[in-house]
C-alpha cells in the first residue's frame, strides 16, 4: 500500500494551501458577520481549474478523480478557511458531477466549460419541508403537457440558489402508486436561472452565514423536455452516484477544517502561560488535542480509502459502504477536534476574534447534511453489518 500523494496530487494541494493562505481565518470571519457570499474566493477557485478537476478535458476540465477532489477540499478547508471553503467548493462540485455523470451531449456541451471554470454556478433542490432525510416524499410535481413540464412545489434549505445560473431541480413525474417503490417517478431537471416563476426567501439559520439556504417557490414554471436530466422517471437513481462523491468530499471537508482547529489549537496552548507554564505542558489541555489528533488522521486514512475505492468502482457496494464509514468517523472526528479545540481557549474560545466558534459552528452542519450522522449508522448497521433495518 502507498499512502503517498502523488507528484501531481501534491502539487494540487500545495496550491490550494496557497489560495487558502490568501483567504485566511480573517476573511472569512468579516464575511460572515456581513452575511455576505464569497464571491472572491469562489471567483480564484474557479479561475484555478478547481472546480474543472472532475470535468473531461473536452469540456475545458483535467478529467481527474474523486482522489484529486478530496486531497483539494482537504486542503482548501485545512489552509486557513475552515468550513467555509467546504461548502462553496462542494456546491460548485454537485452539479458538475451530475450533468458528468447523466447529462447528454448537449447539455455536457452547454453547461461543463462555464462550471468548470467557476463561471456559472448550479445549485441543487432536492429537500422539501416533508421531504428530508426521506427524499422520496417529495411532492414537487412536474406534469407533462406535449413536449414540455409544468412545475409546481417548493422546496427548502436550498443553498446558493440566488449565486446561481441553474438549478438542478428534483420533481415528482409520477404519483406513487401504493405497494410500489416511492422511488420511481422521480425526474432531475436542469433549469436555467433566474425564472420568474421560481422566487425564494432566505431562511435565518445557525452556522455559516456567507451561503443563504433558501425556502424556494415553484409556481407554475414551463420547461421543455430537453430539460430533462438523465431518464424520465428514474431521477431517485440517478442521484444516488453523486451521494457518494458529496459524502466523501463532507468528509474531507470535515478533516481540514479539524486539522485547522487543532493546529490554532497547539500555537495558543503553545504561546499561553497561566502561572508560570505553557497551558499546553497540562495533560488536561494536552490529552484531549492529542487524542482528537489521533481521531482525525485516522478518519484521513478512511477519507483516501473511499476516494479510492469510488474511482477504481463507483458503482461497487464497497465504494459506498466506505464512502458511508469515511464520512461518519470523519464528521465525529471534526466535532470532537473543534469542541477540545474552542475549549482550550477557555473563555476567549467564545471570541470570534480566534475563529474556533466559527469553525465550531461549521462542524455542526457536517452532522446533518448531506446525512444525519444517525442515518449514517442506519446505512451501516443495514447494508454492512447485515442488521435488519432500523427506521
Amino acid at each position: 500500500m502507498d499512502f503517498d500523494l502523488s507528484l501531481e496530487q501534491q502539487m494540487m494541494a500545495d496550491t490550494a494551501e496557497q489560495i487558502s493562505a490568501r483567504f485566511d481565518p480573517e476573511y472569512w470571519r468579516e464575511k460572515d458577520e456581513s452575511g455576505e457570499y464569497p464571491a472572491e474566493f469562489i471567483a480564484e477557485i474557479g479561475a484555478q481549474g478547481f472546480f474543472g478537476l472532475p470535468v473531461p478535458e473536452q469540456y475545458g476540465g483535467m478529467g481527474l478523480g474523486l482522489t484529486e477532489l478530496a486531497v483539494a477540499m482537504e486542503s482548501l478547508c485545512h489552509g486557513g478557511g475552515g468550513g467555509g471553503p467546504a461548502i462553496g467548493y462542494l456546491f460548485g462540485l454537485l452539479g458538475n458531477l451530475s450533468i458528468l455523470h447523466h447529462g447528454n451531449d448537449e447539455q455536457k456541451a452547454r453547461y461543463l466549460p462555464d462550471m468548470a471554470t467557476g463561471e456559472k454556478m448550479c445549485a441543487f433542490a432536492l429537500s422539501e419541508p416533508d421531504a428530508g432525510t426521506n427524499s422520496m416524499n417529495i411532492k414537487t410535481f412536474a406534469r407533462r403537457e406535449g413536449d414540455e413540464f409544468v412545475i409546481n412545489g417548493g422546496k427548502w434549505f436550498i443553498t446558493n440558489i440566488e449565486n446561481s445560473d441553474a438549478l438542478l431541480l428534483v420533481a415528482r413525474t409520477e404519483k406513487p402508486v401504493e405497494g410500489k417503490s416511492k422511488a420511481g417517478g422521480i425526474t432531475l431537471f436542469l433549469v436555467d436561472l433566474p425564472q420568474a416563476a421560481i422566487t425564494y426567501t432566505p431562511i435565518p439559520k445557525h452556522g455559516f452565514n456567507y451561503y443563504k439556504s433558501n425556502q424556494v417557490f415553484i409556481e407554475d414554471l414551463r420547461v421543455h423536455e430537453s430539460c430533462v436530466l438523465g431518464q424520465e422517471g428514474r431521477g431517485f437513481y440517478s442521484l444516488l452516484g453523486t451521494l457518494n462523491p458529496e459524502r466523501v468530499l463532507v468528509a474531507a471537508g470535515a478533516v481540514g477544517t479539524a486539522r485547522l482547529a487543532i493546529s490554532r489549537a497547539v500555537e495558543y496552548a503553545n504561546e499561553r502561560n497561566v502561572f508560570d507554564a505553557p497551558i499546553g505542558s497540562h495533560q488536561g489541555v494536552q490529552h484531549p488535542l492529542a487524542g482528537a489528533h489521533a481521531k482525525v488522521e485516522s478518519a484521513w486514512l478512511a477519507v483516501l480509502k473511499a476516494a479510492t475505492l469510488n474511482d477504481v468502482d463507483s458503482a461497487s457496494k464497497e465504494a459506498g459502504d466506505l464512502a458511508n464509514m469515511a464520512k461518519y468517523v470523519a464528521v465525529e472526528s471534526c466535532i470532537e477536534a473543534c469542541y477540545h479545540a474552542m475549549q482550550t481557549y477557555g473563555g476567549a474560545g467564545f471570541a470570534r476574534e480566534y475563529h474556533q466558534e466559527r469553525w465550531w459552528r461549521e462542524a455542526q452542519l457536517f452532522r446533518l447534511a448531506p446525512l444525519t450522522q444517525q442515518m449514517t449508522l442506519n446505512y451501516i448497521g443495514e447494508h454492512v453489518l447485515g442488521m435488519p433495518k432500523s427506521y
